[in-house]
Formats: C-alpha cells, structure tokens, sequence
C-alpha cells in the first residue's frame, strides 16, 4: 500500500509500506492479553515476607502434645502467632512471569500498529540527513503538521541527527524499531516511522513468517 511521506522541508512523496503490518487484520483481544502481560511483566517485585524458616528464634515445641486441652502447636514460628512466619505472602523478586509466545507478540504488534493506520493516526516522514540540534526546529516540524503526542521510531541515522532536539518536548519518545513494543504503541496517540525504520521493521517482523 502507499502512503504519503512528509519531510522536514515539508515535501510530500508517495511511499509504498507494507499491508501486512501496517493494513492487517486488528485482534483486539490479542492485543489485550499481550498489553496486561507486558505491563504484569514490568511491576517491580519489591514486597517480602518472612516464612517460618526465616524468623529468628527457637524451634522449640511451646507445650507437649497432649495432656494440657489446648490446640497442638509446634514451635512460636508458626503462622498463627504474633511474630511468626508469613504464610503464602509476597517472596520479593520471585515472581511468576505470564509468558507470551513470539508469534503472539508480534501479531499484536501488528494488531496494533494496523489500528493506527485505520485511526488515521499513521505517519511516515523521510530520513533526517542532517543534524538538528535546536528543540525549537524541530518542534517547528512538529507544529507545522500538528503531530503531539507521538511515538517516533526512528533508524539509528535519523535518532543520531535528531535526539537532542527532540528530546525535551513534551509527550514526544524517540525509539527504535527494534525495540518498538505495543505498550508504547498505544500509549501515544499518533506513531511516526522513517522511511528506513519502516523497512527495519518490515524485516524484523516478516522475515520470520
């Protein structure tokens, strides 16, 4: 399929991009399942208990077994009690993980890149060859096509040439396609692909089909 392309000169050219992954099919519910497994993935695991076998004190049984009419307890360690171990609570970095298969990762990438096509919210602009190193120019490129809110993915020319002036504007991220993932897909409105970033994730994606 084709697209237009814009520039920093603000030229408009007829770019031709991939239907596969940027007019496919949307799986809604795949790109849910994927989207709550990456964000269960990333929480930090920082709460810990102690079990039994961690509190420091006697192992000593309290009382005998029989004879008194009370409960059978072992030793003061014992969950029941004040001070004791914890039981089934949080074991710090051990975690488990809700693993997603690759194919599913990336049919949801696609999922999702695909809606913003649909959404009207996709937009491809050329390879920056020379550095930019105002915020001011580049928010000026930013302005004149009102794009705010957005996700560049960039190749590692365009991101070298255009980093220090667009890292301080404001719900603007730079990232590369390799690392293009569908949290920050649909954590913006509008994504923004280089001529060359499109073709990067074209091979990332299809090569493997």
């Amino acid at each position: 399929m084709k697209i237009d392309s814009i520039s920093i000169d603000g030229k408009n050219t007829a770019f031709e991009i991939s239907e596969k992954i940027f007019s496919s099919d949307i799986n809604d519910k795949l790109i849910s399942q994927v989207l709550y497994s990456q964000i269960a993935n990333s929480k930090p695991r920082l709460a810990k208990t102690k079990q039994r076998n961690e509190i420091t004190g006697s192992t000593a049984k309290i009382y005998a077994q029989k004879g008194t009419g009370n409960a059978r307890h072992s030793s003061k360690k014992a969950p029941l009690f004040v001070g004791g171990g914890v039981a089934h609570g949080p074991k710090g970095k051990v975690q488990k993980v809700r693993k997603i298969n690759k194919k599913e990762k990336k049919n949801s990438l696609i999922s999702a890149i695909s809606q913003k096509t649909k959404d009207k919210n996709l937009i491809v602009f050329d390879d920056v060859k020379d550095k930019i190193s105002k915020t001011k120019e580049f928010n000026k490129f930013l302005r004149k096509n009102k794009i705010s809110n957005a996700l560049i993915v960039v190749d590692l020319k365009t991101k070298k040439n255009i980093y220090l002036s667009a890292r301080n504007i404001s719900n603007i991220k730079l990232i590369e396609s390799y690392y293009l993932n569908i949290y920050d897909v649909l954590k913006y409105k509008k994504i923004m692909f280089t001529k060359s970033s499109t073709k990067e994730l074209e091979k990332r994606l299809l090569d493997h089909e």
